[in-house]
């Protein structure tokens, strides 16, 4: 099979791409290797997959049409994407706006024209987020639940994307699978995301900031779980033309847990200072997986406290190695 992976020396799209390499697909990979976080941590992502023959990588922006429809062409046999793309960060977006809606709805819109297109395309896979949801209230988050009430521009920028895709499987039949991933962490992720930012902080003896608040909690799903429900879902030959999964844990845990997993891996306690939640994050997220158990049987497996002694296992090894 040939697999087009878009954001493939991001986080989520470098370890499904090295799963279907070492299987044996074809994988091409795109990613504009931007500057949000550390540029040498994706080439070093990079750099893992490059040493599979089966792997072509261009470096490009996803919004950029001409290289989009350049690339189709060259490759028309693509069966399967993953679009994983996407300007991350929900903060970000406050001091950012522009960015958000360039990458992920010119992005979305751009890749989706070009697709349909293509005569050997399966299905597409896209990554939304469980930021979709907002400020609803009702927990667990189901798909069925309105998604009207965003709290950031990300989110804005993650349902017009989902909204794209309806609209381009209503008119043109494409078959897509939307990704509403809940808190991904794991080995090899995200330098700019709490549990990251927490574990090189406790390491350097420098505060940590948490936001005040009982019920400040989250969904927190290891890498490893998403790669299988991804895997499942490619698998399964009972899906509907068009569909939104989420993608999580299933599991709640307070971040103050998490902090707690840290400090008993690490050796070190935290240095913590609490400050005000800001607008933008929401107080609590808990997925709920029955919809993606029910056509494929896929369950997390991962609880938090063996996740965090896999990531914190990579991180000291990594940091090690970038000394």
């Amino acid at each position: 099979m040939i697999f087009l992976i878009t954001g493939t020396a991001g986080f989520i799209g470098f370890h499904i791409s090295k799963k279907l390499l070492e299987r044996g697909d074809t994988v091409i990979g795109i990613d504009n290797l931007n500057d949000y976080y550390s540029v040498d941590l994706k080439k070093a992502r990079c750099q893992i997959l490059q040493e599979y023959k089966n792997f072509i990588f261009y470096q490009f922006d996803i919004s950029n049409q001409e290289m989009v429809s350049s690339l189709f062409k060259r490759y028309p046999k693509i069966n399967y994407i993953f679009h994983l793309a996407a300007q991350a960060g929900v903060r970000y977006s406050l001091t950012n706006p522009f960015a958000y809606i360039q990458t992920n709805v010119m992005g979305q819109l751009v890749l989706l024209e070009q697709a349909r297109q293509l005569q050997h395309l399966e299905r597409i896979f896209y990554a939304s987020s469980s930021s979709v949801y907002g400020l609803n209230k009702k927990i667990p988050f189901n798909e069925y639940d309105r998604v009207d009430k965003p709290s950031s521009v990300y989110a804005v920028s993650k349902r017009s994307a989902e909204l794209l895709s309806f609209t381009y499987h209503h008119l043109y039949g494409l078959k897509q699978i939307g990704l509403r991933f809940f808190t991904v962490y794991g080995s090899w992720g995200r330098p700019d995301m709490a549990y990251y930012l927490f574990a090189k902080a406790i390491t350097e003896n420098k505060p940590i900031t948490l936001y005040a608040g009982q019920n400040l909690s989250r969904d927190f799903t290891y890498i490893d779980d998403v790669v299988d429900a991804l895997l499942s879902l490619l698998e399964c030959s009972s899906l509907e033309n068009y569909e939104i999964f989420n993608i999580g844990n299933s599991c709640q845990e307070k971040v103050e847990h998490l902090v707690a997993c840290l400090e008993e891996n690490l050796g070190k306690k935290a240095i913590i200072n609490y400050t005000s939640r800001p607008d933008t994050d929401i107080e609590e997220t808990l997925s709920d997986v029955s919809a993606i158990y029910k056509v494929t049987g896929w369950i997390p497996k991962t609880k938090l406290s063996d996740g965090v002694c896999q990531f914190v296992h990579w991180f000291l090894q990594f940091q090690k190695n970038k000394d």
